[in-house]
């Protein structure tokens, strides 16, 4: 279809994993801008696009998704999200490229492929391990990124005929790693089919994504938008995968991201066998509430009751003459910012490490991006943790704001004001 033709945003129907098509209504933000779409500053944000967000329950299967999938011609080709340069975030991909050899015994020189690989920084964690890699990411600076670290890297969505692209010309792949990417694609009935087929017999399809459970208990809503298009538990994954020739084989809990998964996949005529974690997830899963309408129906009450909390605790510490700044500029903030209503009347800025977002400004609320220097010689009396799911690393790196008598609030699960004395 032509691009110019093609609508910007569709309307879901039928799920993604198992073509049903009873949902439960969960949560509803009304439209809002994309939360990677990082403005100039302008006088003007009137003809700023937004879309709807809201997320749906699929009874059947228990698939957590958006309402509306906006084009991803619209999302990725100009993309502002660069992978964290955090310490967790570095020992976390290390940690990822350990385990995926250790445990799936990767011969040296393995050949990995990474869909969504951004500048390449997975994947040189496995080739610091000696593997051979590929990256595959449809945001052509950030393949260029990755190229210059290099990474090769191919600058396309990965696809059905990209996969077999791939096992044509460079052969058969021993790792596919898709790391919090397999959230944001909608066809992945097609994507499984790709990557069974480019997988050796022996080969490993490792899935990391948020999860679905740590979303729930803890609200964590602000991981509700555009791009991540599906929200996932074990036993969904299993669904989706024994229908195209795949099983769930391992499991493994992660801290990142608020709480993620990492599934290892393997195809059904493989040699790897089920280890008894996927049972037990599973049986937890179904124990905690999973395929039960309560348990969605409460997350979202204790959505609206932080959507009403948080903005009246950051208007009264304004109203006292208080000032108060963003920290990170995520995009799971930008979420929270548009539900929760918040914007230049009060947050004067946020701080970033990243260079692509400086100058510019938050999408939707329009508060201006600045670098962490500017924070350091401006320091507000609260920062507004957005990226909160760094929490510990952040708060032990900004002791000495702390101890000059500035606070942090925390929004998830519940808002929580930091100070000097809980160091």
């Amino acid at each position: 279809m032509n691009e110019d033709t093609r609508e910007p945003v569709r309307l879901i129907d039928t799920c993604r994993v198992c073509d049903g098509n009873d949902w439960q209504e969960v949560v509803s933000f009304g439209p809002l801008p994309l939360a990677n779409s990082f403005l100039e500053p302008a006088d003007s944000y009137d003809d700023e696009p937004a879309y709807p967000l809201g997320v749906v329950s699929c009874r059947s299967c228990r698939l957590m998704s958006l309402t509306h999938v906006v084009d991803p011609e619209v999302l990725y080709r100009r993309y502002f999200y660069v992978t964290s340069d955090s310490r967790t975030m570095a020992e976390h991909m290390r940690h990822v490229a350990a385990l995926c050899r250790d445990r799936f015994a990767l011969p040296a020189g393995s050949f990995v492929v990474e869909m969504g690989s951004n500048t390449g920084q997975q994947l040189s964690a496995f080739q610091d391990i000696g593997m051979r890699t590929l990256g595959v990411d449809p945001a052509r600076d950030l393949a260029a990124a990755a190229g210059e670290r290099g990474v090769e890297t191919l600058p396309d969505f990965f696809s059905g005929p990209t996969a077999r692209r791939v096992l044509k010309e460079y052969g058969p792949a021993r790792l596919i790693l898709g790391r919090h990417v397999f959230a944001h694609i909608d066809n992945i009935a097609e994507i499984a089919v790709g990557v069974r087929e480019l997988l050796e017999p022996a080969g490993v399809f490792a899935v990391e994504v948020p999860y679905a459970l740590d979303m729930l208990e803890h609200n964590e809503f602000d991981t509700i938008y555009h791009e991540h298009l599906s929200y996932f538990a074990v036993d969904t994954l299993a669904t989706l995968f024994g229908r195209h020739g795949l099983r769930v084989v391992d499991v493994e809990r992660l801290a990142v991201h608020g709480g993620s998964i990492l599934v290892f996949v393997g195809r059904d005529d493989g040699p790897w066998e089920p280890r008894p974690v996927v049972d037990r997830m599973r049986e937890q899963e179904r124990d905690f509430g999973l395929f039960e309408d309560a348990t969605y129906a409460e997350f979202a009450g204790r959505v609206a009751g932080i959507g009403e909390k948080l903005p009246a605790l950051v208007r009264s510490l304004v109203a006292d003459g208080k000032r108060v700044a963003g920290y990170g500029a995520p995009a799971k903030g930008n979420t929270l910012l548009g539900v929760c209503g918040l914007g230049t009347d009060e947050l004067e800025f946020s701080i970033d490490t990243t260079v692509l977002k400086h100058g510019r400004v938050l999408p939707g609320s329009h508060i201006p991006v600045r670098t962490p220097e500017y924070g350091k010689e401006n320091p507000p009396d609260y920062y507004l943790l957005l990226a909160w799911n760094y929490a510990e690393e952040i708060i032990g790196k900004e002791r000495e704001f702390l101890e000059n008598g500035g606070r942090f609030i925390v929004p998830i699960p519940e808002p929580t004001i930091v100070s000097a004395d809980d160091l």
